[in-house]
């Protein structure tokens, strides 16, 4: 298990450094400048190029970038806030959006593998019938109409949340986007969970652990979940690194300082510190939270990992 964990860590991180070379070569591409003041003339330009190093050559530039963001070091930011270090700006906004993200993925998911169970157990029921049309909902309808509809019902008429965000109140401002956001992982994880509950409960070795007197939850727990759990993983992997990098029109409606409204202004701006440590911080999140569902394969099913070190060796 050691090696296996190592050999996903190594190609995480060289995975991670080839990333950022392409993050860095696309902000090189973009049109225009991070100085783009019509108050500036081309010897103050110049001056400005030379102070933040882009008169450099790019390899150079790429290597001191490297260096630098491996000991925390983000840069400053060219537009947004002016020579403000970017881990300040991202320090305040991305613990909001991974508090919101993760309030959603929990909620989403909990109720999701319920209604997928419910669903599976009672098969070709109106029960199935209620939990598929929820799903079916969920996953047609964008998390911004439910965003309206709760803002409207829950928070301007029976004024039980706060309708925006507040620092005072974080969990009650939290709770309505959390919800909206929740929606359509909740809806994605019922689906599958439906569909692979289905699957195992008409396998073999399911009718055999019921012939040695196996039932109830130790059944569908210990066995059939389990087995199904492996592609709703897989599903849940990047819906997290989704929901726990923000929602920009959620965001916005609720008025919460996240990173996605964040890296939109720093993109229209052309502040490209900025944007490429946000882009590299929601590669690592998402190689991270592939990293632990890899792991997690080869917890849930030790076949998976031995497959895997005999082809590696």
């Amino acid at each position: 298990m050691k090696k296996y964990i190592l050999k996903r860590v190594i190609i995480s991180f060289f995975t991670l450094l080839a990333i950022l070379l392409v993050l860095f070569g696309l902000m090189q591409l973009m049109p225009g400048s991070p100085f783009n003041d019509e108050k500036l003339n081309d010897d103050q330009r110049a001056t400005l190029y030379a102070k933040y190093g882009l008169d450099q050559p790019l390899p150079v530039q790429f290597g001191k970038y490297v260096v630098n963001m491996l000991r925390g070091d983000f840069g400053v930011s060219y537009n947004i806030s002016k020579n403000t270090p970017i881990s300040q700006l991202i320090q305040s906004r991305l613990p909001i959006s991974i508090g919101i993200g993760g309030m959603a993925v929990t909620l989403g998911a909990l109720v999701g593998l319920l209604l997928g169970i419910i669903a599976a157990l009672k098969h070709d029921t109106p029960l199935d019938t209620l939990c598929t049309v929820i799903s079916v909902i969920g996953v047609s309808v964008p998390s911004y109409v439910f965003a309206l509809a709760l803002s409207y019902t829950m928070g301007f008429k029976a004024g039980w949340f706060p309708m925006l965000f507040s620092a005072k109140q974080i969990f009650q401002s939290s709770v309505l986007p959390s919800i909206s956001l929740s929606m359509f992982t909740m809806a994605s994880i019922a689906r599958f969970t439906r569909s692979e509950m289905l699957e195992v409960l008409g396998s073999d070795y399911m009718l055999l652990a019921e012939s040695k007197g196996l039932s109830g939850p130790a059944l569908i727990f210990r066995h059939a979940l389990r087995n199904a759990l492996i592609p709703i993983i897989t599903v849940l992997a990047p819906l997290i690194v989704d929901l726990m990098t923000g929602s920009l029109v959620v965001e916005k409606i609720f008025a919460i300082p996240g990173v996605g409204s964040l890296l939109v202004t720093a993109i229209q701006s052309n502040d490209y510190n900025v944007v490429i440590s946000l882009s590299f911080i929601y590669s690592a999140m998402y190689i991270g939270i592939m990293l632990v569902v890899d792991i997690l394969y080869g917890i849930i099913d030790p076949r998976i990992r031995l497959a895997k070190e005999d082809s590696a060796t």
